[in-house]
Order: structure tokens, then sequence, then C-alpha cells
């Protein structure tokens, strides 16, 4: 170890040469810029490591274009791994590389088997509550399983119905104090908490890094989402927004 205290381990993966060919469902494509993505990747694990935080690469999977999205295929609570099965076939493959990943840095694994699927990008944890999103790429039998799997450690699984949304977190994160943010209007709101809306879509993506900061994407306009006021944290606007990293 190097003497430093971390808050835990973040794992990050490079972004595919292929990103420009990621699965596209509910937006338009457009072009991705491969140079961009790779300098706002080195921005992003920069910001997440300077918060205190220790990066460990996955190996990359450059026969998988979405593969920098490293928190689908697996949910991390405590110390156990839970390695996903997407409900996108093709994205399955982006499980090998983070399973050696996490069986070296010393984590219990336990996975999600067929007919389940489950990605990460579903799995909203805050506290002892775990958010599912019940969609496209998780189904009920997905969120079945990761419920026992997480039962020893004392979590709570409540599912959400998406809309128009890829997956939970692409609709709904949460600020470091629990407060929901994001878009409502996206998926099922029965089961949940109040949710403090987002004034555009950028403002739904936040990613806690300590006790009083987060990660957001940048702003489109200057009507801009700033939680600062409602959690004494800070939102960070300083990398461009792309397809190139999202909250974990």
């Amino acid at each position: 170890m190097d003497g430093y205290t971390y808050y835990g381990v973040a794992l990050m993966r490079r972004p595919s040469p292929r990103l420009d060919d990621g699965i596209v469902t509910h937006i338009e494509r457009t072009s991705v810029d491969p140079v961009l993505a790779a300098r706002q990747y080195t921005i992003y694990q920069e910001t997440v490591a300077s918060a205190g935080w220790r990066v460990h690469e996955v190996d990359p999977a450059p026969e998988h274009p979405d593969s920098v999205f490293v928190e689908d295929p697996v949910v991390v609570c405590e110390d156990l791994a839970v390695l996903t099965r997407s409900g996108a076939a093709e994205r399955r493959g982006e499980v090998t590389g983070v399973e050696t990943t996490v069986r070296a840095l010393g984590l219990e694994v336990a996975r999600i088997e067929a007919p389940g699927s489950l990605d990460g990008g579903d799995v909203l944890q805050v506290g002892e509550t775990v958010y599912v999103g019940i969609g496209g790429r998780t189904n009920e039998d997905g969120a079945d399983q990761l419920e026992r799997h997480l039962a020893p450690l004392g979590r709570k699984v409540l599912r959400v119905r998406l809309g128009r949304a890829l997956h939970l977190k692409s609709a709904v994160t949460a600020l470091p104090d629990g407060t929901l943010v994001g878009l409502p209007d996206l998926v099922d709101t029965s089961g949940l908490p109040p949710i403090r809306r987002a004034l555009e879509e950028p403002g739904a993506h936040v990613l806690p890094l300590g006790a009083v900061t987060c990660w957001s994407a940048p702003p489109r306009t200057r009507r801009s989402t700033s939680w600062r006021r409602t959690t004494g944290g800070c939102c960070r606007w300083t990398s461009p927004s792309s397809r190139s990293w999202r909250p974990a």
C-alpha cells in the first residue's frame, strides 16, 4: 500500500476504440470522438482519484463497444461482487475481465444466472436500500436473484418500473445525503421517496465521491441544476458530457 487512506476502490475501464458502435436505445445515434472520449476518461479518473478513491483499472475489452460502462457487469456491496447478466446479449462478454479483477481484489463473488438479467446501471444503492430498475436490461428474475444475494448483508431491495429510460440511473441517482435526484417522469415513482427534479437531463447523473462531494455531468445551458444549497456538497461540472462515462 502507498500509505494513503482511501474511501475505497473505484473500478474503471478504458473506452473501446469501437465506442461509436455502442448500443443506442432511447436516443438518436451521434458520432463519438474516440480521442475526446479517451481524454474525458483521463479527467474522470483523475477527479475520482483526487477525491480520495484508489482507481483500479479493469483490463480493456476493445471488442466490446460499451465496455467502458464498467458498472453494468458487476454490482459491489461491501465485500460481495455480484456479476451480472445483461439483458443485452452482446454485452455479456464484458463480465470476463471484471470477474478476474474482483477476484484479484479478494471480493466474494456471486452471479446472476439465466433466465435472470440484470445491469448494474439499474441498481442504485442508497444506504441500506437498493433500488432496482425493471426494464429492458433487468428483469424480475434478475432482481429476485440480486435480492437473495444481498439479503445476508441486510439490504432491502425495492423494484422500480422504468419508462423511457435505458437504466434506472439514467433517470435517478442520489446525492451524498441520500436525497434522490433526477427525472421522475421517466420512472414509476409510486414506491420511491420524493425526487428532487433536475432542470435538465445531465443534472440526473450524480456520482457521490464522499460525504459532501459529488460528480455530475455538465449543464447544457445556464439553467444548470445545482445541489450545493440543499446538501452542503459540491457538484463538479469540469468534464464535457459524452458517452465515455456515466455515474457508477
